[in-house]
């Protein structure tokens, strides 16, 4: 099995990056192969809304000159995927948000590439703002019809320069239980899509306001 990690964060190995190192950590105990992907210094445009993926149906976004649709790839062929963040003005980065945008579109309008894979969101934070972020990200974890573990606290871990987050004591362990519970997560969901198989898709229903 395996997971793939995005890191949204400017900082190849900041805090984000040791965060998820932790959750991965744990996942690696239970034989499952965590790939981390840093997008966060990469130039990846946003979403434009064009509708070209819906349309073609290749599980692609027009847009080919970045890492997203080769990511898209990746975490269509894994089992779980762990999206991370540093805050900026409480809220995630604008490559991630651009990435996530782009990447879930293209999921959603080609199939839903990604239901019923593991999803978690993971944040590094100086100060405040970490929520918000948190629940930015677990927007398109709910969107894309995915399962979601949690942890005994919100996924958060604090810190400033790189690596300080694993000076917080309580932001690891939560990390730690957060891989524990999304490790036995995959395994139950494995094992159950191979005993009784998965609920069929029900095609999208859009209803609009303006008549």
């Amino acid at each position: 099995m395996k997971v793939v990690a995005i890191n949204g964060s400017p900082k190849k190995e900041g805090n984000t990056y040791h965060a998820i190192q932790v959750v991965a950590e744990q996942l690696n105990k239970e034989n499952i192969e965590v790939e981390i992907i840093h997008i966060g210094n990469k130039v990846i445009r946003g979403c434009m809304g064009c509708g070209q993926c819906a349309k073609q149906k290749n599980e692609k976004c027009i847009y080919d000159n970045d890492e997203v649709n080769e990511c898209i790839q990746k975490l269509k062929i894994a089992e779980g995927m762990i999206l991370g963040s540093p805050v900026f003005f409480s809220g995630i980065t604008g490559t991630m948000k651009s990435f996530l945008d782009r990447a879930f579109y293209v999921a959603g309008s080609n199939g839903s590439l990604f239901r019923y894979k593991v999803g978690v969101s993971v944040i590094a934070d100086r100060r405040a703002g970490a929520v918000a972020a948190y629940s930015q990200l677990n927007n398109y974890i709910n969107y894309a019809e995915m399962f979601m573990p949690s942890s005994n606290y919100w996924n958060v871990a604090f810190g400033t320069l790189p690596g300080e987050v694993l000076k917080d004591d309580e932001g690891v362990q939560t990390m730690r239980i957060l891989g524990k519970n999304m490790a036995w997560l995959m395994k139950a969901i494995e094992k159950s899509k191979i005993e009784e198989g998965i609920p069929e898709r029900e095609n999208k229903i859009r209803f609009s306001y303006i008549r």
